[in-house]
């Protein structure tokens, strides 16, 4: 006995016979609304506007602030800003590296001393280690080298050297800890390796490590030197002439203080400015041995995108 399983195909409502070839219907996506996003864009441009109508308003000579941007007092304390950062950070980077190796080193005793002096560093505020450099000739009439060099201590401890050694000595704890990060990221395989074909522990570090480590260790710091760069407006607490210094002292005697406070940020944010963008091209520089393609600066974005613009508008005129 056979069952005859062949169903007949329905026929559809209206008599005609079905089309096997009859194509699905076309769905319509409808985007998602997000309200969200205006609400929250209609908040930021509103609480803009009132800051903006607010200082608009308000009793400040904003004719000042360009008057004074590229004052003699202003570029003497943009100049010397600059000297104390880079200075600063020069001292930071080199200590640190050392810290990080004596951190890193099998000798309990530099490890020890590394950490200590990290745990000190980074424990306090730098505005209390900078009052304190500069009033320890309350404590050391004279500092005394032995036959090397020997003065009074408030001859010695000028304002320059209090900031530097304040900045310096703070930052190289925080580069400590960068260096080691960057050290430890590096395989211990490439290590061996290097052993293994008979370079010394230096040598290692220098040639095989520290390259490798870059890549972990340049976006930190470069973050670092921009914060270094906003630090060093706590030097005014040891009355080395900055910016800040510069900015406050006219302000006071022309009268327009929130004015010359406002030049002094507009200066801030112009340096940092620079310095972001050099932090963005040395970033890309040691990104090169990870990434198989670098991508394109915001240059080359431009001059894609006029070039693709141009070659539209050719094709455009050619078709007409």
């Amino acid at each position: 006995m056979t069952i005859n399983t062949d169903k007949a195909a329905p026929e559809p409502e209206d008599g005609r016979p079905a089309d096997a070839t009859t194509a699905p219907e076309t769905l319509k996506a409808v985007p998602v609304r997000h309200f969200g996003r205006w609400v929250a864009a209609v908040v930021a441009v509103a609480v803009l506007a009132l800051l903006v109508n607010a200082f608009a308003h308000g009793k400040l000579n904003w004719g000042a602030v360009p008057d004074y941007f590229f004052n003699t007092d202003i570029l003497k304390g943009v100049r010397n800003t600059i000297t104390i950062t880079i200075l600063s950070m020069v001292l930071g980077v080199v200590l640190g590296v050392v810290l990080s190796v004596m951190r890193l080193s099998k000798n309990p005793v530099t490890s020890s001393v590394a950490w200590f002096y990290i745990w000190f560093f980074r424990g306090t505020p730098v505005y209390v280690q900078l009052l304190l450099w500069f009033n320890l000739g309350l404590v050391f009439e004279f500092i005394n080298l032995g036959p090397i060099y020997k003065d009074y201590w408030s001859s010695f401890m000028t304002p320059f050297l209090a900031a530097l050694l304040g900045l310096g000595l703070n930052e190289a704890a925080y580069m400590a800890e960068i260096c080691r990060a960057g050290i430890q990221s590096v395989d211990e395989g490439q290590t061996e390796a290097a052993h293994a074909l008979g370079m010394s522990h230096g040598k290692t570090l220098r040639r095989v490590v520290l390259p490798q480590a870059m890549r972990v260790i340049v976006p930190p710091t470069g973050n670092e030197f921009i914060n270094m760069l906003k630090t060093t407006s706590l030097v005014i607490a040891v009355q080395y002439y900055d910016l800040l210094q510069s900015a406050t002292n006219i302000g006071q005697t022309s009268g327009a203080t929130v004015e010359m406070l406002i030049l002094a940020a507009a200066w801030y944010l112009v340096l940092t400015s620079v310095l972001s963008i050099g932090q963005y091209y040395l970033e890309r520089r040691f990104a090169r041995g990870s990434l198989r393609q670098l991508p394109p600066t915001p240059w080359q974005k431009i001059v894609r995108a006029n070039l693709l613009s141009f070659g539209n508008r050719s094709s455009a005129g050619g078709t007409a």
